[in-house]
């Protein structure tokens, strides 16, 4: 049962990988499910066994690089705690960093997902892993100070995830490390004056 158990996680990963191969070289609507299965070693059959076809194949391919993305930011934001940081803004930056670093060294994904494409009903899932993610951030800016006049939490963290996530399409895209290297530290230099409350 054990080594039923393992193949069928190992045919899962060899599905996920060829996936990832095909669908970042062709896109998704010109991707071959049996290009997929040819490079996973694999049956049409265990595809639809794993995941329903190929559009769960590819909802599949971008949960798991959510979760990686998600996994770093949140390294990030403990480290940052970990080294001394409480500034609700520094540690969203620290996150937001984390985030887009992610971008660039996973950017044949990044593209993938944040350039267009994908299945009927791709943009409702990506728009609700959003707005959790948004969530989360406005939970990690939450100000009991603010003053009266300022914009709600709400409005800056919809603002501020708005721009990093753009920014990230645009570090994906970029011509080399360098580049995408200047456009973080660009964009977080905005979203720290945005972050930051007025003194």
């Amino acid at each position: 049962m054990a080594r039923q158990s393992e193949r069928a996680a190992a045919t899962r990963e060899a599905l996920l990988s060829a996936a990832r191969d095909v669908f970042t070289t062709q896109g998704f609507n010109e991707a071959s499910i049996t290009e997929v299965v040819a490079r996973a070693g694999a049956s049409v059959g265990s595809l639809y066994h794993h995941f329903g076809g190929k559009a769960d194949l590819y909802l599949a391919l971008f949960e798991d690089y959510q979760s990686r993305q998600e996994a770093r930011a949140a390294q990030a934001v403990v480290a940052a705690r970990n080294a001394g940081g409480t500034s609700p803004s520094e540690l969203f930056i620290a996150g937001a960093r984390a985030y887009l670093e992610g971008c660039w060294d996973d950017r044949a994904l990044a593209r993938l997902f944040l350039t267009g494409g994908g299945p009927p009903g791709f943009e409702l899932v990506a728009r609700r892993r959003y707005r959790d993610w948004t969530r989360l951030n406005e939970l990690l800016l939450a100000r009991p100070d603010q003053a009266a006049d300022e914009p709600s939490t709400e409005v800056v963290v919809m603002v501020l995830t708005s721009v990093v996530a753009e920014a990230g399409a645009e570090v994906a895209v970029s011509d080399g490390a360098e580049r995408a290297a200047q456009v973080t530290d660009e964009v977080l230099t905005l979203v720290r004056r945005i972050a930051e409350p007025r003194p």
